[in-house]
């Protein structure tokens, strides 16, 4: 009787993989070796990412609330300190959720934060 091999076990992995990066350009969508590569960095790229992509809010974040804050006659780390000495617990997010959606009460906000200075 014949010796089985690896046969379908390794057939499934490979198209299991090779389905993962279908739509990658040239061999890296065809041969199961460029195909692992692609996917193995794929993940990588993924995991970073998601880190960078909390980094790069935070900066658009910051970045909108000191357009607002200077058109309000402050500067961000000023606004930022006033609301600290307030005791307002607004994190970036909300604070430039408001500063884009509702410019009147960032105003309200950057009143009390100036005059806690």
């Amino acid at each position: 009787m014949a010796r089985t091999k690896t046969g379908f076990v390794r057939r499934r992995k490979h198209n299991k993989i090779r389905k993962m990066v279908k739509g990658q350009w040239g061999s890296r969508g065809r041969l199961f070796r460029r195909s692992n590569e692609a996917m193995l960095k794929s993940y990588w790229y993924a995991y970073r990412d998601r880190r960078v992509r909390r980094r790069d809010l935070r900066r658009l974040w910051i970045t909108r609330i000191n357009a607002a804050a200077r058109l309000n006659g402050m500067s961000y780390s000023k606004f930022i300190f006033g609301l600290k000495r307030a005791n307002i617990a607004l994190d970036r997010k909300v604070l430039a959720d408001i500063a884009v959606h509702d410019m009147d009460t960032f105003g309200k906000i950057a009143a009390i934060s100036q005059q806690n200075q």
